[in-house]
């Protein structure tokens, strides 16, 4: 658990270093964003070989409906994350669509995974990604949202959605976390 732990602490920590200590961050100049990509890269792996070792309490298991709420709520979260980059209309009503797409992946995966190593990884990110959006609204106000989206915009969210999707539903399927069922 601890490996976990701290992969969350330290992704949490290299996401807010700059919005929480700007002076610091802003005195490292061009060589902090390479110090912040390599803490996020180690807390990426912290997370990951930290996740399926991770013990603890069992409180509830997967069901056939809260598998569909997590489907539902992931293909939103992907469909979200390729709207951040290709921006179709979505992104005019969606002030943070990575840090919503990121609730919304967090959210369906608590769902599914009712022990503890998945409240601390799930959990976790869902609170940072919380956070963040107190702390961006906080810090930058509201911004009125724009979008020069036509259909091409959108179609190529909804099949890059569907791509990326069925990608890491065979990734999940390889590693022994069946998606579907």
């Amino acid at each position: 658990m601890l490996a976990l732990t701290s992969g969350v602490i330290l992704w949490s920590v290299a996401h807010l270093f700059k919005r929480v200590a700007p002076g610091p961050r802003s005195a490292m100049g061009s060589a902090g964003r390479a110090v912040m990509a390599v803490l996020i890269l180690a807390s990426i792996y912290l997370m990951a070989v930290g996740y399926q070792p991770a013990m603890g309490t069992f409180f509830w298991g997967r069901n056939p409906m809260l598998v569909g709420i997590n489907n539902l709520l992931v293909l939103l979260a992907v469909y979200l994350m390729v709207a951040s980059t290709v921006k179709p209309a979505i992104v005019a009503k969606i002030r943070h669509p990575q840090l919503t797409a990121v609730k919304a992946w967090a959210v369906g995966h608590l769902l599914v995974n009712g022990d503890a190593a998945s409240f601390i990884l799930f959990g976790g990110l869902l609170a940072w990604a919380v956070a963040s959006v107190i702390i961006i609204n906080k810090q930058d106000g509201k911004p009125e949202l724009v979008s020069t989206s036509g259909a091409g915009k959108e179609v190529m969210t909804v099949v890059i959605t569907l791509v990326v999707f069925g990608g890491i539903a065979w990734v999940h399927n390889y590693l022994g976390y069946p998606v579907f069922g």
